[in-house]
């Protein structure tokens, strides 16, 4: 049986903040999907389109499209058509986005990719040339433009940072790094949080090819130890202490705790931030010193340093992501500075059209994808808008503040967020002019059909609202906004460019309008060179091509729809739920229960008996001031059966007081399904309530199965 077929599915609300919230209106019913039992093939109900491209429009995918025809003379007449064409030949293509985004390097590649090799042989790209991420970051000719806004809850005021600024300041960043040794392939790491001083110590490490890894300040000592330890950093950036939910937190004791765990570290630099340099004492935490006093260590006399850019291979390693770590340690996954670049170039200009005028928030955390993905927003020229702090303090408008306070024009968020404001019945449409704002991206958990909704009708109805998915794993999307194709309710838009992505069945068939495993056929850029610590690549191979061989498995499980080629995603393949036969995803029966006002959020797990037999447990977290009762759980079982079937009905429905979510915001179905199978979870620190799993342990309704 192939790993989709067994396991939990997940749900990805956007940060730990979000876990108790949902509840959303009985009138905000998902796009039901009838089933064709005899069949077994699942019917697509007509889609509704809330939002249709503008033909008069030329936008940068239509001049690419325009280009490609002229230069391989070929008739593309459609986005349909230029995807097919990207994936059919994906050496060109990439070639023509290298071209068409204007890749600055000092030497050009000899050959695109061999295509003798597979996706699973991780092929080396753009062999020959040689660049470096951060001069293309920052080449702009308009040194006085805004590069970066950084806005905190702890501060009314917005600190700008131009684009010559910005270079002086990572010049500097960089030549204090170079005096204490650091060098090409040495790993700096910030615990950092989303703010300018973490964008310029991560664009000074890529300039001399250091390899940059961060996690955000509300890690714990065990989580970021777990991530940390296995890539020995030289160099670490902290903060003294942080501002989130309107109150202070100390961070001093949680550093010093991290430090004892890294014994290559070279130097601590600590930032004051929010807490000023007199107030903090460096004394209990070895070679540490205060940012300013190591900046003083890269000037030579009163001359500012020059920004330096080391020229490296395409393939060289640029950052270190981690996966969740709930499982098990955190695999630590490679990305390397070219196949990073030229992806979110691809995706910037060519799927968010994204120009020089743009000015982009999205809300993330230094530990988050996104972050890095964010930062890549320069190489476009666009102003890139930090925040840090809660969405939801002093006010849950502070967002919709900050479009208006800046000409915001791409905001992304997590689908989790959009559900909060529509359970507080906030209308930005009324309350904000919005006008600048031209699209609005979701990720982090499928955006659910009635969010689709609220967003045209509560926060601006002519908004691209682009929902994007992809991962960690290839640090870009798979999917996402599309600036020539409608929005559908309830559906990602289109498979991106060079994406050769298809939905299969356990048999390894594609199908079209059933659920299935995403998998990528060809080989991309943006995958991964290498698990670190993974010598003989086994990790690596295992994560990827253990279910389909020379075939990536993603480990989603979604859905294409054939008539108007969206996507749709059913949750994490692993834990693919599989009672009597019927495989589903759990996020098919989040978004029918969590429509019901009474619950504030769910947890849906198999459980499986000693010979095998498997039953779908469904638990309830009731919203404030709701109780639990029969009358809910027949309630539930009737929506499951009218929108689904009988055989989606879960075995029991059950309360619990707390549902397991990682610090990142993703709810952690898998620990959930070892708890209450007996089984302990050893690897806590990446949870944010940790505690929450002992609320499955010893279920007494969970025993005898």
């Amino acid at each position: 049986m192939c790993q989709s077929c067994t396991g939990s599915a997940r749900s990805t609300p956007i940060a730990r903040f979000f876990s108790g919230y949902s509840g959303l209106t009985d009138a905000c019913r998902p796009v039901i999907m009838s089933k064709d039992t005899e069949a077994k093939s699942e019917e697509i109900m007509e889609a509704k389109v809330l939002w249709y491209p503008d033909s008069k429009r030329n936008t940068q995918m239509d001049r690419f499209r325009t280009q490609v025809n002229q230069d391989f003379g070929v008739n593309l007449a459609s986005y349909n058509d230029l995807y097919q064409w990207s994936v059919d030949s994906y050496p060109e293509f990439w070639a023509q986005v290298w071209k068409f985004a204007g890749i600055t390097c000092s030497k050009m590649y000899e050959e695109v990719v061999d295509v003798s090799k597979r996706i699973s042989d991780v092929p080396e790209w753009f062999k020959g040339s040689r660049l470096n991420y951060v001069e293309n970051l920052l080449k702009h000719k308009d040194q006085d433009k805004v590069a970066l806004y950084a806005a905190t809850e702890a501060k009314e005021e917005i600190v700008k940072v131009t684009f010559g600024e910005l270079r002086r300041d990572v010049a500097l960043f960089a030549a204090a790094m170079r005096k204490m040794g650091i060098k090409a392939g040495d790993r700096v790491v910030g615990y950092l949080p989303n703010g300018i001083h973490a964008v310029e110590a991560m664009l000074a490490a890529a300039s001399i090819g250091a390899i940059w890894s961060s996690t955000s300040p509300d890690f714990g000592v065990n989580g970021v130890l777990d991530r940390f330890s296995q890539i020995q950093p030289k160099l670490i950036f902290s903060v003294a202490a942080v501002v989130y939910n309107g109150k202070q937190h100390d961070h001093m004791e949680k550093l010093q705790n991290v430090v004892k765990g890294l014994p290559d570290l070279k130097k601590v630099v600590v930032i004051p931030y929010v807490r000023s340099r007199q107030e903090t004492d460096l004394s209990k935490i070895p070679n540490s010193v205060f940012l300013d006093d190591f900046l003083a260590t890269g000037k030579e006399g009163d001359q500012d340093p020059q920004l330096e850019f080391e020229q490296l291979p395409f393939s060289h390693p640029l950052f270190i992501m981690y996966s969740s770590g709930t499982t098990g340690a955190p695999k630590c996954m490679v990305h390397s500075a070219g196949g990073t670049l030229i992806q979110h170039l691809k995706e910037h200009i060519l799927h968010g059209n994204m120009t020089y005028n743009d000015v982009i928030v999205y809300y993330t955390t230094t530990g988050w994808m996104m972050w890095n993905w964010l930062v890549s927003s320069l190489a476009v020229g666009a102003s890139v808008v930090l925040y840090d702090g809660s969405p939801l303090v002093p006010s849950a408008n502070v967002l919709w503040d900050l479009v208006d306070r800046l000409g915001i024009t791409i905001f992304g968020t997590g689908a989790k967020w959009l559900a909060v404001l529509e359970e507080r019945n906030l209308k930005p449409a009324n309350t904000h002019n919005l006008q600048t704002l031209h699209t609005l991206l979701s990720t982090g958990s499928q955006l659910k059909p009635q969010s689709y909704e609220y967003v045209y009708s509560c926060i601006k109805n002519n908004v691209l609202l682009g929902s994007i998915s992809g991962g960690t794993d290839i640090i870009s999307c798979f999917m996402g906004q599309n600036m020539t194709v409608p929005v559908y309710r309830g559906e990602i838009q289109a498979r991106n460019l060079g994406m050769a992505v298809e939905s299969w069945n356990c048999e390894g068939k594609p199908v079209w309008g059933e659920s299935g495993e995403l998998v990528c056929l060809k080989p991309i850029p943006c995958q991964p060179t290498h698990f670190w610590n993974d010598e003989n690549g086994s990790k690596y191979h295992k994560a990827y091509f253990s279910t389909f061989p020379g075939v990536w498995a993603h480990g989603d499980y979604c859905k294409i729809n054939p008539k108007t080629g969206g996507v749709v995603m059913l949750g994490r393949s692993d834990g693919t739920l599989n009672p009597n036969g019927v495989r589903f995803g759990s996020s098919e029966i989040y978004n029918i229960v969590e429509a019901f006002e009474e619950v504030s959020d769910s947890l849906c797990v198999p459980q499986y008996s000693s010979d095998g037999e498997e039953r779908v447990i469904l638990f309830l977290k009731m919203g404030p001031n709701k109780s639990f009762s029969q009358e809910l759980v027949g309630k539930i079982r009737r929506a499951i059966r009218v929108a689904l079937s009988a055989r989606h009905i879960p075995a029991l429905i059950l309360e619990t007081k707390d549902i397991p979510y990682t610090i990142s915001g993703k709810k952690v179905e898998v620990a959930v399904k070892q708890v209450i199978a007996g089984k302990d979870v050893t690897q806590r620190g990446a949870f944010s309530n940790p505690d929450s799993l002992d609320l499955y342990k010893n279920l007494p309704e969970l025993q005898n199965f």
